[in-house]
């Protein structure tokens, strides 16, 4: 059984910080944390593969200035090696994958996770459209935070990017439990001054966190 990114004990923590914070609002906020938003094996394996081709040839290139030819088949067998030896690395320790992809190319997988989660969550179908993704990828070091439509109109961007950078702030140190709870509570008190908490207000949406 693979090992979770929180304990119980955290889990419950941002569960009771989420109860709390709909106390006073309308507003639906899920969390989700993802260790992952790609396996990047086929992305980090193109990369490292073309740049080791790359190499090859200006390592061909020297040789031939310097010696006056190289035996082609050798070097296209050294070549083949490498890149299979480091195709096995990559698929043996995947955690060295996320370092051969660039950054732009990982905030949009992880935007897009982010995304494909707010819809499948069905935190866009709240009644009044007041529903907040909370979401940490960690591999892709990310951290996004979405809200439905009906809140969009009524809270600005950057109130949001202020809690997003604390939040990345704590997952990059590994306190995902604390992350989420100011996250919650931020996003709570924001949400509790545009759509205070009405006398028909219902749950909607599951409290707990969700580990992908």
């Amino acid at each position: 059984m693979a090992t979770t990114l929180m304990s119980e004990a955290d889990h419950a923590r941002v569960a009771t910080a989420v109860r709390a914070a709909e106390t006073k609002t309308d507003g639906e906020i899920y969390c989700v944390i993802a260790r992952a938003s790609d396996s990047w094996f086929a992305h980090a394996g193109f990369a490292v593969s073309l740049a080791a081709m790359a190499a090859g040839l200006v390592v061909a290139f020297a040789i031939s200035l310097r010696w006056g030819g190289a035996n082609v088949a050798a070097f296209a067998f050294a070549q083949a090696s490498a890149c299979a030896a480091i195709i096995a690395l990559l698929w043996r320790f995947p955690a060295m994958r996320i370092a051969f992809v660039p950054k732009r190319t990982r905030y949009r997988r992880a935007h897009q996770n982010a995304l494909r989660q707010f819809l499948a969550r069905n935190v866009h179908r709240t009644a009044a459209r007041t529903g907040v993704l909370i979401f940490i990828s960690v591999a892709e070091r990310y951290a996004e935070i979405i809200a439905d439509a009906g809140i969009n109109a009524k809270v600005p961007q950057h109130a949001w990017n202020a809690i997003v950078a604390r939040l990345l702030v704590a997952a990059g140190e590994k306190r995902y439990a604390d992350g989420f709870v100011e996250a919650v509570q931020s996003s709570g008190a924001l949400l509790s001054a545009h759509f205070p908490k009405g006398a028909s207000d219902i749950n909607e949406l599951d409290d707990h966190v969700v580990e992908l």
